[in-house]
This record gives structure tokens, C-alpha cells and sequence, in this order.
């Protein structure tokens, strides 16, 4: 069961895995050294050296996999790169540890209750690493000799020839195995594993040996050597997936298709309770280890206090992931109540958290993230353009300074030029109102607006 769930998981990330220019597609990591010290510029980070050394801590307690359901609030103003952080977090830990990114309006629009939401983004963020012993067939493809009907019509059959450097055996091949073989496109010469249990067949690569066979071969081709010691191997094979798809997997028939459409549904108590039971039962036998992962909520406050009441009772679940949370709000109304808290948040969840504040960039700091931002959406810019818009992001704001870099290289384009120039910069400026001096339109045009909630001011009465 775990073997199928992992292979058709697998599949899911496969197909969905695909690469976009985003608002933080050039984070690589948190460019941190061995020592968990910052670089000033790293992996796509600049600047917030603190919070970053904070994130390093928090990182190594992730890896370590011994302590869970702790929270981390990511507090600080608007565009000081905490969402960066976190996603800079879930690089650096790769794809075996599960990471679940979600915002706190998110469960207001999902047809499922509060609790059923924030309990499968918990769930998807625990890993399960299950360990299974499988029996393979690896070897050098010696010849492989297929026997078509003379008719056309009928079952094929056919041998494959396999040798590894002490021995050579003939096996027979039936009609799967042979569209097997065609379908990955095995030749002689290729070195290739058969799962015996599936019958799934993986091309390892071409063997040396067989390397001068042609003048020139494609990039992509690898060689390997010949595979030693017996054909029959038993190998250990170790499949990681998250509680959430195992749970939807055997909450209905055809479990796994919803994994394809994201259709959950609201899955059932007694559903999860055998699941756990069942991993438990994995765990004491060592076929299965538990891997938390990481849940990140960006805009927390959005959450309401029956959230925040069920987060508290979450987090001292032995289940329970590391939750990272994002905010940019000051003491703010929590939602659902009349009362006010720093952030939103409720004191009781917020003696649980561990604080790392991120301050606002400096000239330099904004001046670095541009011209990472420019190589990463592949616009050539000249060093004064880049000094104008920098100056751009410090009056206004970071995120509309990056917002003009795409637009002002579309203008260069329409002039047959290869880099954007101040001209470029001014002209999209132009084009494009940042925040503030869209207010002061609105402000100065208010009475031709069709509504308008603005107090007029009173008029002065001259004698």
C-alpha cells in the first residue's frame, strides 16, 4: 500500500513541477555558511543578517527532526522579506522534508471548516519515511530479441539477454515487459534495473564498455559501469510522503485522483486514527520514521481566535509540524473579538512563539535585491538606470520598484534596444503610479469620483 501511495505521489509532484519567474523564484537558500553565519549576498538573499542567523538556528532544529510543533513568528514591516525567509528555509531543506505554504485568508474560501483546513496543511507537513525491501533485476543488456506474429495479430514474446561482470542469464519476456522495454526505449548496451515485484523497468545509463559504439552521442547521455556481483539484488528503497496524502488515499475508492484534482473533502476522524495507528505500528517495527516538516501561514492575522484556539491545542500534539508564521501587522483588533493584541495575535499563542524581527532594507541592500531581480527576469540595465530606480524603491516601495523592471524592459524592446537606460525608468514612472501618489490623485480629484467617504474641509468665511 505505502509502496503504490508513494509511487502515484511521485507522479503528482512530477507533473505540477514547473519552472516560472515569480515574485521569489531567485531564492536559492538562506546563504548561510557552515558556521550558520550570514553571506551579506547569497542563494538571492541580501541583508537581514539577524533574522537570517535566527532562520539558520531554526533550520537546524527542523533537520535535527527530534523537536516539533514549535512556532516561529516572522514579524516586520511591509516588503522587509519575510515571506523570502521562509521560502529561503524550504530550499534549504529540500524536497524530503515536507514544506506547506498557505495564507491565513486561505481557509475562509475552502468548502470545508476552519479546523478541517488547518488540520490538513498540518498533516501535509508531516513527512512519514517509509523503508521497504524490494527485490531488482540489474544488469547490462546484452541483446534483446523480440518474436512478432507473422500475422500482425497476436501476443509478441521475446528474450532479454542481461550479464553483470560474473555472470549472463536469458529471461523470457511476455507482452507488458516488451512494451515495457520499447516504451524507455532499451537497447543493447544500456545498463537497466526491473523492479520484480511492479515490473517497472529504470535506464540507469549506457555502459562504458560500450562508449566508442558511436562518433558522437547527446548531452544527455550517461555512462555507467557495468553493474557487479549477482543479477538478483535486494535493495532497500525509502519513499517519503506526507500524512495528508496517505490520508486521502484511503479515505475513498479512488483516493489518489483527488491528489491529481486538490477535490479532499473533509476527511473523516476515524480515518486519520487508524492511519496513525498504523504508522505507529511502522515506527515500533523500524519500517517507517516520522519526518516533520515545516507549515508556514504568510499573513497570520487573518486567522480569527478559533483558529488561534485550535493552533494552541495543535501544537502539543506529538504529531505536530514546526510552524513558521508571517505578519506585518503592529497591535491590531484579533479577529473574531473586540480586543486588541501585538500582531493580532492572541498572548496565550504568542507566549508559545519564538520572534524573529526583520527591519527595513538600506539604499545598498535595495540596490543588490534589483539587480538580482534584473538578472533573474533576464533585463540588461545600465548602473544609472539601476541607481534611479533604487532611489524609486526607497521613496516608495520595494515591490513597485521590481514591478518597473519587466515593464521598462518592454519599452527598451520597442526602441530596438538591448539595456534599459534612465529614459526607459522615467518613462514607465510615468505610466505607473506607485501608492502615494495614487492617494494624492484621488485627493486632489475626489469630487469628480462617482463615491467619495472623504470629511470635506470647512470653508472659510471671510467678513
Amino acid at each position: 500500500m505505502a509502496a503504490a501511495a508513494a509511487a502515484r505521489v511521485q507522479e503528482v509532484r512530477e507533473i505540477t513541477r514547473i519552472e516560472r519567474i515569480g515574485a521569489h523564484s531567485h531564492i536559492r537558500g538562506l546563504g548561510l555558511d557552515d558556521s550558520l553565519e550570514p553571506r551579506h549576498v547569497s542563494q538571492g538573499m541580501v541583508g537581514q543578517l539577524s533574522a537570517r542567523r535566527a532562520a539558520g538556528v531554526i533550520l537546524e532544529m527542523i533537520k535535527e527532526g527530534k523537536i516539533a510543533g514549535r512556532a516561529i513568528l516572522l514579524a516586520g514591516q511591509p516588503g522587509t522579506g519575510k515571506t523570502a525567509i521562509a521560502l529561503g528555509m524550504a530550499q534549504a531543506l529540500g524536497i524530503d522534508t515536507p514544506f506547506t505554504s498557505m495564507a491565513g485568508s486561505e481557509i475562509y474560501s475552502l468548502e470545508m471548516s476552519k479546523t478541517e483546513a488547518l488540520t490538513q496543511a498540518i498533516r501535509k507537513s508531516i513527512g512519514v519515511r517509509i523503508k521497504e525491501e524490494t527485490e531488482i533485476i540489474e544488469g547490462e543488456v546484452v541483446e534483446i530479441q523480440v518474436d512478432r506474429p507473422a500475422t500482425g495479430v497476436g501476443t509478441k514474446v521475446g528474450k532479454l539477454t542481461l550479464k553483470t561482470t560474473e555472470m549472463e542469464t536469458i529471461y523470457d519476456l511476455g507482452n507488458k515487459m516488451i512494451e515495457s522495454l520499447m516504451k524507455e526505449k532499451v537497447q543493447a548496451g544500456d545498463v537497466v534495473t526491473i523492479d520484480k515485484a511492479t515490473g517497472k523497468i529504470s535506464r540507469l545509463g549506457r555502459s562504458f564498455t560500450r562508449a566508442r559504439d558511436y562518433d558522437a552521442t547527446g548531452p544527455q547521455t550517461r555512462f555507467v559501469q557495468c553493474p557487479e556481483g549477482e543479477l538478483q539484488k535486494r535493495k532497500e528503497v525509502v519513499h517519503t510522503v506526507t500524512l495528508h496524502e496517505v490520508d486521502v488515499i484511503n479515505s475513498r475508492t479512488h483516493g489518489f485522483l483527488a491528489l491529481f484534482s486538490g477535490d479532499t473533502g473533509e476527511i473523516k476522524a476515524e480515518v486519520r486514527e487508524q492511519i496513525n495507528a498504523k504508522v505507529a505500528e511502522w515506527r515500533e517495527e523500524g519500517k517507517a520514521e516520522i519526518v516533520p516538516g515545516v507549515l508556514f501561514i504568510d499573513e497570520v492575522h487573518m486567522l480569527d481566535i478559533e483558529c488561534f484556539s485550535f493552533l494552541n491545542r495543535a501544537l502539543e500534539n506529538e504529531m505536530a509540524p514546526v510552524v513558521i508564521m508571517a505578519t506585518n501587522r503592529g497591535i491590531t483588533r484579533i479577529r473574531g473579538t473586540n480586543y486588541k493584541s501585538p500582531h493580532g495575535i492572541p498572548i496565550d499563542l504568542l507566549d508559545r512563539m519564538i520572534i524573529v524581527s526583520t527591519s527595513p532594507y538600506q539604499e545598498k541592500d535595495l540596490k543588490e535585491i534589483l539587480k538580482i531581480r534584473c538578472e533573474e527576469e533576464d533585463c540588461e540595465m545600465s548602473d544609472d538606470a539601476l541607481t534611479v530606480l533604487t532611489r524609486i524603491a526607497l521613496e516608495t516601495s520595494l515591490r513597485y520598484a521590481i514591478q518597473l523592471i519587466t515593464t521598462a524592459s518592454l519599452v527598451c524592446r520597442k526602441r530596438k534596444s538591448t539595456e534599459v537606460n534612465i529614459e526607459d525608468v522615467k518613462r514607465v514612472y510615468s505610466l505607473f503610479l506607485d501608492e502615494s501618489r495614487s492617494a494624492q490623485f484621488l485627493k486632489e480629484y475626489q469630487d469628480e469620483f462617482m463615491f467619495n467617504e472623504m470629511e470635506e474641509e470647512p470653508m472659510e468665511v471671510t467678513a
